[in-house]
């Protein structure tokens, strides 16, 4: 199974999110920079991120994005399943297939992604962003800000 791109950007953002050690929210803007995708596109996850409660956001000048929920509270399998938004791999009916009734495919299908969400969700946010993870996405947000700082003041109107 391959996942959406856009269960692969929920999940790096909700990673990106995971640790607590800055100052302000993060914007969308930075996250599209450091992950390097369009911010429209991103607007699009981060928002059903958001309808799903793993992110919470604030509007205004000093806005942006945290998680909605603690890390430890957030299963892999439960976020991927939400946003690939599919309880079955194949539909059937939908295909008119001449072996509907009789065929025992569907079933095994259903039941390996059963079991393919199931062992996801042995996994954590908090789990999956310990180590050199942590440590890469803190580089990352790191770096942003640096490049941010380098740049000249913008002139107040």
């Amino acid at each position: 199974m391959q996942l959406t791109r856009f269960s692969d950007l929920g999940l790096r953002v909700l990673m990106y999110l995971v640790h607590h050690d800055r100052a302000e929210p993060v914007t969308i803007a930075e996250i599209a920079t450091q992950l390097q995708v369009p911010t429209n596109h991103l607007t699009k996850v981060v928002n059903k991120l958001g309808h799903l409660g793993w992110v919470s956001t604030l509007r205004g000048r000093h806005g942006g994005l945290r998680l909605g929920r603690p890390a430890a509270e957030i299963r892999v399998g439960d976020v991927v399943q939400q946003m690939e938004g599919h309880e079955q791999l194949i539909d059937c009916a939908g295909l008119g297939c001449v072996l509907t009734g009789g065929c025992l495919l569907r079933g095994a299908l259903n039941a390996a992604l059963r079991a393919f969400y199931a062992e996801l969700n042995r996994h954590t946010l908090a789990d999956v962003c310990t180590q050199q993870t942590g440590e890469a996405i803190i580089q990352l947000h790191r770096q942003f800000l640096a490049q941010r700082s380098a740049l000249p003041a913008q002139p107040s109107h």
